[in-house]
């Protein structure tokens, strides 16, 4: 005769499992691994106001534990800090088994929690002001192996979901725009030389202030089109190509089309402001707009790109920037409008799964006032 399956849980292992179900399925923290980290769960949110919670269920007896335990996790958000490339992490500790004579004391970016059971949870201060919900969210009917089977499930679930979201985010699509201007910046050149028409073609659709602010507007776009010689060609469409079919895959072709185009723009406008009675052309602007929003989307995936973009993307925009203040004929003013424009337009643009509306509306209210400054100091100020 078949025995039907029970499990004992005791009143620990039940909150242990409720926190769990809560931060995961209800504020999209993803469990940390972490290597020697015994009886303790790490999950992480870089969005919400605590970015780390600790759910600590190890038996600490006095202080000098307690202490050590505090140690021992600024430790290791210093690690995450790095690794996810964020200046200031939140951590909150929530303390399931302390022993009667220890001092809960929080620490700077570290808040600590004694919970002995339910009730503590709905208590403190802290889960008041930041997880108003939680005590609701408490609540459930089932028990026992219900209980555990229920939790599990849409734990899984929700992870199943998080994960098909990251893979829709991150999976290559055909970067079509990027071939697209790359063969526009290619065939441009190779018409104008070909035909003998190339130094008639620069005087025509250069970036060049006076003639801009005399009316012609469209150098502000054209200019990004044209290129010196053909090692200025072969240097943008490689950066380009590596920058640009990233970025399109992870954006999207509209989005990430605009992104190019107004980058050149806020490069162009800034090249007016900056660079006198010169003229200007490449696609250097644009690019750097490029590099700008990679940033940006890192920072929002910086689980996932937080290394890259900090051991790679930035510091080639900072050797790029250096190369162009210490050479001449580098227009590094359209450079620097481009980086800005590119990051506030993906700002206001919006990263998928992540921005908010509030995040988005910001973002288009800074891109309006920069473009606005932009087009007062070029075509103004330094008329």
């Amino acid at each position: 005769m078949n025995q039907g399956l029970s499990i004992e849980l005791d009143d620990k292992n039940v909150i242990v499992m409720k926190l769990l179900h809560y931060f995961i399925t209800e504020k999209n923290y993803n469990p940390i691994i972490l290597q020697g980290a015994e009886n303790e769960i790490w999950l992480e949110n870089m969005d919400a106001e605590y970015e780390i919670v600790r759910i600590v269920s190890n038996y600490i007896h006095n202080n000098e534990q307690f202490d050590f335990d505090i140690f021992k996790t600024k430790r290791i958000v210093k690690k995450i800090k790095k690794k996810t490339f964020t200046f200031n992490i939140n951590t909150l500790s929530i303390f399931l088994d302390l022993g009667e004579n220890v001092s809960v004391e929080s620490a700077k970016n570290l808040d600590c929690i004694k919970v002995n059971n339910e009730k503590d949870l709905t208590k403190s201060s802290i889960i008041k002001m930041n997880y108003p919900d939680l005590s609701k969210k408490l609540k459930y009917s089932e028990e026992g192996i219900q209980l555990f089977m229920k939790i599990t499930n849409d734990i899984n679930k929700h992870n199943k979901t998080d994960a098909e979201k990251v893979d829709e985010v991150f999976k290559m699509k055909y970067p079509l725009i990027t071939y697209i201007l790359i063969a526009m910046n290619v065939i441009i050149y190779l018409c104008c030389v070909l035909f003998g028409s190339y130094d008639h073609v620069l005087d025509q659709f250069c970036i060049f202030a006076p003639l801009i602010r005399s009316g012609q507007y469209y150098r502000l776009l054209t200019g990004a089109f044209l290129h010196a010689n053909i090692l200025h060609l072969g240097f943008n469409c490689y950066a380009l190509y590596v920058i640009g079919t990233q970025l399109e895959s992870y954006l999207g072709r509209i989005k990430y089309l605009i992104i190019y185009l107004f980058s050149a723009i806020t490069g162009a406008l800034f090249s007016m402001l900056f660079g006198g009675n010169s003229a200007s052309i490449g696609a250097s602007g644009a690019i750097f707009g490029l590099m700008g929003s990679i940033v940006y989307f890192g920072y929002h995936y910086r689980v996932f790109l937080g290394n890259v973009v900090k051991s790679q993307i930035i510091p080639l925009i900072l050797v790029n920037l250096l190369i162009g203040f210490m050479s001449n004929g580098i227009d590094n003013a359209a450079h620097i409008g481009g980086l800005i424009g590119g990051m506030l337009i993906t700002m206001a643009l919006g990263v998928k799964y992540k921005s908010t509306n509030v995040e988005k509306m910001n973002g288009w209210i800074l891109t309006f006032i920069f473009l606005i400054f932009s087009i007062y100091m070029a075509f103004v100020y330094a008329a």
